[in-house]
């Protein structure tokens, strides 16, 4: 039988609440360059477990895990055109599909928020994956200083 390393000993611990992953989310969110976080005025990063029923339904998911998460709001192209009572742009971040996506890969929990995060972001305006890459090669910097 092989020895667990103490530093690999989980029998104490439990998945992150909605608030620590929030603050996960947060952390990441921080660090991701300045000019790509100046594409999001007015961001608002909810983390919910899964997306709502309105949401299961529009995107024609299958489980309620398919959904990692979920930009809402304007893209840079509409912008321009305010209307009265409009929400600020919103990501939501699906804690337990993110949970279930990091308990089947090899990759710590805070590379999958930040990938997440810039995917919704980018996707939304437009980005191409190099792009993207390039800002998570970016974000990677950040968070190793």
């Amino acid at each position: 039988m092989a020895r667990i390393d103490q530093t690999d000993d989980w029998r104490d611990r439990h998945a992150p609440t909605l608030s620590a992953f929030e603050s996960l989310a947060i952390e990441a969110y921080g660090n991701l360059p300045e000019e790509f976080r100046a594409l999001t005025t007015n961001l608002t990063i909810e983390i919910e477990d899964f997306p709502d029923d309105e949401i299961f339904e529009d995107m024609a998911l299958e489980t309620p895990f398919d959904l990692l998460g979920l930009f809402e709001g304007r893209g840079i192209s509409e912008r321009f055109s305010m209307e009265t009572g409009e929400l600020p742009n919103r990501i939501r971040l699906y804690r337990r599909p993110i949970l279930d996506y990091w308990a089947e890969n090899e990759e710590t929990l805070g590379d999958i928020i930040t990938h997440v995060l810039i995917h919704e972001i980018g996707h939304h305006f437009g980005l191409s994956d190099d792009d993207m890459e390039r800002i998570e090669a970016s974000a990677e910097e950040a968070t190793d200083r």
